[in-house]
Order: structure tokens, then C-alpha cells, then sequence
């Protein structure tokens, strides 16, 4: 098995399933994080005590706590998602209903804890919990809770993400204007804590910047897509390459080719996972130095390109999931060493008030999974040359290693705050890299022009790992960062390509690694479906009728447009318009989809309804509401409208604090005597409950969502409810109700509005 194969192997099978995400990884480890783990496993490894015993990773006197901490189960923790006012709304449901049900309850005899906030994650978005899976279940208020925690992750709303994994993106410091790459980015938690900081002002639909998540591992991408749909963003892609030889991308900046730099990079690479013993409890009898002594390669490879395509004062946050320096300070040493001053470590130290850590160590040694050990290159015999490599080592060089200031790396350890083991290093970039300021000289015109055309040694753009020590050639001189991206111009021909057309690569052995995906085409600007509209608009589709149109930012299409040869997209954009083949008599080919609504609403002008709270339950909760049963203001601005889709806008009222303060918007459809609204089950679950309202069940003839309210009203006791009423599933729409269009195809509660509404130009 060649090194490429090993490595993209490693980075697949020895990376824990769970090791960065909490409930995310997926199956029983996922589960780990809320049950408690595997009690029949022995937790207990000599080898492992030795080592970090050795190493001197854990103060003095501390030894015990931490063994103990990594004996007990892990809190489960959870992470408020969402833009800023809706997660102001589940904060406050939360603190106010569910929390206080679960102060002075008691299960079984003892006291519940209550969840806390974690200190040192802002605005108290963060919480964790000992709540095990099993105790949820013993009390009717445990029960309700845990269901609101299942439903709004469902949404979006909540992630159920591990603490120490929330550390990286907010050490990013991300501005809504930075371009971001996510390098190793599945399952996709802090991906999503990413998208959510660039869209942190609602009031700006398409935030200058964006985030590109790569993973190498194709299907894990397809759980990427799911967790970033969630938050509904134009601002988002997803592609498919191994991290360690990622291609760099060209954009178009005034008519001419430039390479593209990313403000923001995080490098959360795959380790050996002995920090998540809490969590996935196999690692106490897997754990062997073996792993980190494969995986530091990999990790070094990985961290060099992410710093090869930071852009000059940008800053690249490494981590990993492992407390041990071979994967940990070793990798940040030999990078820094290698860059020779084109990057530093930042000291973040007052950046997260609140949170405890560890500084970086200084000396360490290297132990093989036999147990022997080295204290440096030199001392290792030739045999071991293919296992242990010299960036292993701390350096020698006291003068150069206090100038790295290793201190300045972040070790979190379990017994401080009741976590995960975690190791973080912010790095920033104050030049280009060495070898990237050099190229050959060349003799002659037309080596001048081959030159031209030549990238730096560590830059393969077919594809190839970069080799460190081609890196460290010296036979080269002069050219900077910016001048290599003027001169890659003309590296690309796309004469032969359809205009607006981003095709699948061509690369035979990139298509080995995952499923061939459809083309992105985007809707020519002369497209007779939309004349009014100048947007961004995709398909997935270069033939037949198109069946959804998606939408990115103008800055991600500039990537799309420039790049399609060279990476394998998996998926961007969002869900704007989807056919609507009843509304043809109309001349309405597409109507409005749910997910896209936040993102192009502030771009519609026209057949906008402004409801009130009291409608908002109605529409959510009755399947198609007459007129009469909705508030006169609200018939008032429908009675003129003709057939067709509508905007329903629910604005908050600053004068009553305790209605719901934030401001909804659902695509609906008016027909010729009532009005129905398209949302999709978690979604109109969410929304009743920022309103108060608890669902019990639905009435599956009528169509009719039972909650709290309406049950109280109409007198049914909750355990009269069948148990397909308790399910809460949201009625399909019944094909005979002629107001609704498409009836069939809606079953999927696919959220959808007619294209009659009047769109205001979207910036290009």
C-alpha cells in the first residue's frame, strides 16, 4: 500500500467516529455522549499512564483527577444555533421553561441537576448537562425536555456538539467578510459555528465572505451537506479532496485570473483521539503510541498546505482531539520551523475568559508502542528511520526554541472543567511561506513564459501531496505570494466550456473516490423564466425541465465559475425556487421554497402579508384556514390578491415583551377562500414553541396540529389522543382541496410559493 493510500486510510478509519462532535459521530459512540459509554470495558491502560506520566503533560499533585476524570462519562453538552434573534428565543424558552421544570425534581431519590452554561462560551449559547439518556426518560418533564432537544436539533436550532470542539471557530475570530476554509470539516459542528458568524448580522442576506468545507471522505461529506442545509445559507460549498493536497482555487478579480488566499483557515486534523477516552470508551484498550507515530505525517502535510493558502494577516487555528505533543507541539514546531518566520504563534490567552488550559510544553520525548524511547534524532536507529521521523523531536536550538513560544499553544484537560481532552494552536501568517517566494531562473522567452505557469513545488494542482523536502529547496529566488497568483492568469482555457456551465473534474482517479455529481449550471441573465431577476441563480441540470433553482453569493459563484476543472463540489447554495407544475396556467413555472425565504425576502417588494401572532398559531397548526378564521387585518390585505403565492411576515411588538421577539417569515399560498402555509414539520414545531405552545398530537383527517392551547379550548384530555396523534407528524395535504397547488408533490412538506411576487434586483 503506497503512502497516499495509507494516509487517506488513516484519515478515514484512525480518526474516532466521534472524536470532534459529540452525538454526531453516528451510531453507538454518537450515543456515548448522552448514555454514558461502555461500562464492561475495562478503563484502564498501563502503557498510556506511563507515557503521559513520562511526558509531564498533567501538574504535579493532579495525576489522580485527571485519571478520574477520564473514568467518568462525558456531559452531554449542547450549542445554540441559529441567527442572533431566534437563538435569543430558544435561550430564553429554555431558562424559562424548560430549565425551571427541572429545578427541585427529583428521580429515583436524588436531585436533578440542572443544566449550566459553560463560562466561557459568549452570550450563553452553550450549556451541558448529566442527563443521561435513561434518566430523560423516568419523569414526564425530562421526557418533554429531552423531545425539544431531539425536535429543535432536528431544525438547526441546537447542536449536540462535545465543548472542547466549539473552542476552534470561536478562536478563528471570524468577520462576516473573511473567506474560510474547513480542511478536515466532517460531520460538520464547528462548519456550522462558522457559517453562523458570518451571517451574525441578519439585517445582510449575503455577507461578503464564505466557508469551503472539505473532507476526504465522500460520504462523510453527504452528512457535511446535512448539517450546513440546516442553517439555510448561500454562503456555503462543500467539496471533496484530501487535505493534504488541496488544490488552490483561482478567482476572477477585474477581468484577470488570481490565486485565492482564505482570511480564515481551520485545520482540525484527524489524530489518534486519546483526548475523547470519555467518550468513545474503546480507545482505553486501542490506545497505543502507533497511532500518533502514523498520523504525525499526515497532520504536518495537512497543516503546511492550510498555511500555503492562508492569505498575509490571516490567521489558521490547528487542533486536534489528542494530548499528545507528537501529534500536538511537535506538528506546530516543525511548521514554524520550516516557515522560517512567515508564521507565529498568536497568544490568545485573554480570548476566552473563563476557560482553563494548559500551556504548550517545551521538551518531550518519543516513545514506540513497545514501550522504548528516544530523546532525539540522532539516537534513533536506522530501522526506526520509516516510523520516526526528525520532525518528531523538539528542537535542539534553546535560542530558536523560545523564540517559537510553544507556550502559547492551549492543552485542555479533562479534570479542569469537566471536558474532553483538547489541544488548540492559533497560528498567524505576517509573510508569504519561503518556498512560495521562489521560483527557478529561467533562461529565454519561452522558459520565461513556462515559468509563468509554474507554482510553487508545494502547490500540486493535479492533485499530488506535496513532498517536504522539495520544500526546502534552495536553488530558487524572488517571487512573492501575489505575484505567483498574477502569473497563473492564463493557466486555465475554458474556450471549450458552456458559459455559466461547472461541470463535474475530469480527474478519472478523483471520480474513484465517491459518487460522480451533476453539474452546477447557472440561469443565464437572458433567460426568459426570469427577466425581471438579476441573481445568482444554479441548477443541477444541463438538460429537461429544471426542478429547483438554488442560489449562491456572488462570491462563491466567482469560485464555482473559476474552478470547476480543478475540485469536486459536492453540493452549495440554497433552495430558493422549486417547480410548481399546476401553477403553469398561471404563468408561474417555479414558486418559493421555505428554505431560501430568509435569505431572498428582503429582495421581495410585493404579495407580503403582515400577520399576527395569533395567525401565526392558526396557519402553523390548521392545514387550510379559512379567511374567516384568521384576524380581520390579515383578510384585509388578501381579499385583493389574486391566486397565487404569498409572503406571511410576522413583525415582533417591542411594546409586548412577552410575545415572541423575533421576526418570522413563511412562504404560503392564496387560494379562493383560505390560505395555507408550506413549513416544514420541525420547523412549525419550532415556532409554536417560541410562541408557547406545547404540541400534543395532530387530528391526521382534519389536518389539525393539537397543542396545549387548542386542546384546552376544545376540552380533549391529552391521553385521549391516539398514538398517532401523540407522533406530532404534520398532515400531507389532502389532494382533493383545490386552493392547494401541487397537492401531490407537497407531501414531502416540501415549502413552497408561486413566482408571481415582484423581486427586487440582487446584487452581482
Amino acid at each position: 500500500m503506497g503512502r497516499r493510500s495509507r494516509c487517506r486510510r488513516l484519515q478515514q478509519q484512525q480518526r474516532p467516529e466521534g472524536a470532534e462532535d459529540g452525538a454526531e459521530g453516528g451510531g453507538k459512540r454518537g450515543e456515548a455522549g448522552w448514555e454514558g459509554g461502555y461500562p464492561e470495558i475495562v478503563k484502564e491502560n498501563k502503557l498510556f499512564e506511563h507515557y503521559y506520566q513520562e511526558l509531564k503533560i498533567v501538574p504535579e499533585g493532579e495525576w489522580d483527577q485527571f485519571m478520574d476524570a477520564l473514568r467518568e462519562p462525558l456531559p452531554a453538552t449542547l450549542r445554540i444555533t441559529g441567527y442572533k434573534s431566534h437563538a435569543k428565543e430558544i435561550l430564553h424558552c429554555l431558562k424559562n421553561k424548560y430549565f425551571k421544570e427541572l429545578e427541585d425534581l427529583e428521580v429515583d431519590g436524588q436531585k436533578v441537576e440542572v443544566p449550566q452554561p459553560l463560562s466561557w462560551y459568549p452570550e450563553e449559547l452553550a450549556w451541558h448537562t448529566n442527563l443521561s439518556r435513561k434518566i430523560l426518560r423516568k419523569s414526564p418533564q425530562l421526557e418533554k425536555f429531552h423531545q425539544f432537544l431531539v425536535s429543535e436539533t432536528e431544525s438547526g436550532n441546537i447542536s449536540r456538539q462535545e465543548a472542547v470542539s466549539m473552542i476552534p471557530p470561536l478562536l478563528l475570530n471570524v468577520q462576516p467578510h473573511h473567506k474560510i476554509l474547513d480542511m478536515c470539516a466532517a460531520p460538520g459542528s464547528k462548519t456550522t459555528q462558522l457559517i453562523e458568524m458570518l451571517h451574525a448580522d441578519m439585517n445582510v442576506p449575503f455577507p461578503e465572505g464564505f466557508v469551503i468545507a472539505n473532507d476526504v471522505d465522500n460520504k462523510r461529506c453527504y452528512l457535511l451537506v446535512h448539517q450546513a442545509k440546516r442553517l439555510s445559507s448561500p454562503c456555503i460549498m462543500v467539496v471533496n479532496h484530501d487535505a493534504s493536497s488541496i488544490p488552490r482555487l483561482q478567482i476572477d478579480v477585474g477581468g484577470r485570473k488570481e490565486i485565492l488566499f482564505y482570511d480564515r483557515i481551520l485545520c482540525d486534523v484527524p489524530c489518534s483521539g486519546d483526548g475523547t477516552m470519555r467518550k468513545n470508551i474503546d480507545v482505553w484498550k486501542k490506545w497505543t503510541t502507533l497511532n500518533s507515530l502514523q498520523l504525525h505525517g499526515l497532520q504536518l502535510r495537512i497543516a503546511t498546505r492550510g498555511a500555503e493558502q492562508l492569505a498575509e494577516g490571516g490567521r489558521m487555528v490547528y487542533s486536534t482531539c489528542s494530548l499528545n505533543p507528537i501529534e500536538d507541539e511537535a506538528v506546530i514546531a516543525s511548521l514554524l520551523e520550516k516557515s522560517e518566520g512567515a508564521l507565529e504563534l498568536a497568544d490568545v490567552s485573554n480570548e476566552l475568559p473563563g476557560l482553563k488550559w494548559m500551556p504548550g510544553i517545551t521538551q518531550w520525548k518519543v516513545m514506540t508502542k513497545d514501550g522504548q524511547w528516544f530523546t532525539d534524532w540522532d539516537a534513533v536507529p536506522h530501522s526506526r528511520h520509516t516510523q520516526i521521523r526528525p520532525t518528531m523531536f523538539p528542537l535542539k536550538d534553546p535560542e530558536k526554541l523560545r523564540a517559537m513560544h510553544l507556550e502559547r499553544c492551549l492543552r485542555i484537560l479533562p479534570h479542569h472543567q469537566n471536558t474532553g481532552g483538547f489541544f488548540v494552536a492559533v497560528l498567524v501568517k505576517k509573510s508569504s511561506m519561503p518556498w512560495n517566494k521562489r521560483q527557478p531562473k529561467l533562461q529565454g522567452k519561452s522558459a520565461e513564459t513556462r515559468g509563468s505557469a509554474q507554482l510553487s513545488p508545494a502547490d500540486p494542482t493535479e492533485g499530488k501531496p506535496a513532498d517536504p523536502s522539495k520544500l526546502e529547496s534552495p536553488s530558487v529566488t524572488g517571487t512573492g505570494d501575489t505575484e505567483i497568483a498574477h502569473a497563473t492568469e492564463d493557466l486555465e482555457n475554458n474556450g471549450n466550456r458552456k458559459d455559466g456551465v461547472c461541470g463535474p473534474p475530469p480527474s478519472k482517479k478523483m471520480k474513484l473516490f465517491g459518487f460522480k455529481e451533476d453539474p452546477f449550471v447557472f440561469i443565464p441573465e437572458d433567460d426568459p423564466l426570469f427577466p425581471p431577476i438579476e441573481m445568482n441563480l444554479l441548477t443541477r441540470t444541463t438538460e429537461g425541465k429544471k426542478r429547483q433553482l438554488y442560489m449562491v453569493s456572488k462570491e462563491l459563484r466567482n469560485v464555482l465559475l473559476n474552478n470547476s476543472e480543478r475540485m469536486k463540489v459536492i453540493n452549495t447554495g440554497i433552495k430558493v425556487w422549486c417547480r410548481n407544475n399546476s401553477g403553469e396556467e398561471f404563468d408561474c413555472a417555479f414558486r418559493l421554497a421555505q428554505e431560501g425565504i430568509y435569505t431572498l425576502y428582503p429582495f421581495i417588494n410585493s404579495r407580503i402579508i403582515t400577520v399576527s401572532m395569533e395567525d401565526v398559531k392558526i396557519l402553523l397548526t390548521q392545514e387550510n384556514p379559512f379567511f374567516r378564521k384568521l384576524s380581520s387585518e390579515t383578510y384585509s390585505q388578501a381579499k385583493d390578491l389574486a391566486k397565487g403565492s404569498i409572503v406571511l411576515k410576522y413583525e415582533p411588538d417591542s411594546a409586548n415583551p412577552d410575545s415572541l421577539q423575533c421576526p418570522i417569515v413563511l412562504c404560503g399560498w392564496r387560494g379562493k377562500a383560505s390560505i395555507r402555509t408550506f413549513v416544514p414539520k420541525n420547523e412549525r414545531l419550532h415556532y409554536l414553541r417560541m410562541m408557547g405552545l406545547e404540541v400534543l398530537g395532530e387530528k391526521k383527517k382534519e389536518g389539525v396540529i393539537l397543542t396545549n392551547e387548542s386542546a384546552a379550548s376544545t376540552g380533549q384530555p391529552e391521553n385521549e389522543m391516539t398514538e398517532g396523534q401523540r407522533a406530532g407528524e404534520t398532515h400531507s395535504p389532502d389532494a382533493e382541496e383545490a386552493d392547494t397547488p401541487d397537492a401531490g408533490e407537497a407531501d414531502s412538506l416540501e415549502v413552497t410559493a408561486g413566482c408571481d411576487l415582484a423581486v427586487a434586483h440582487l446584487p452581482r
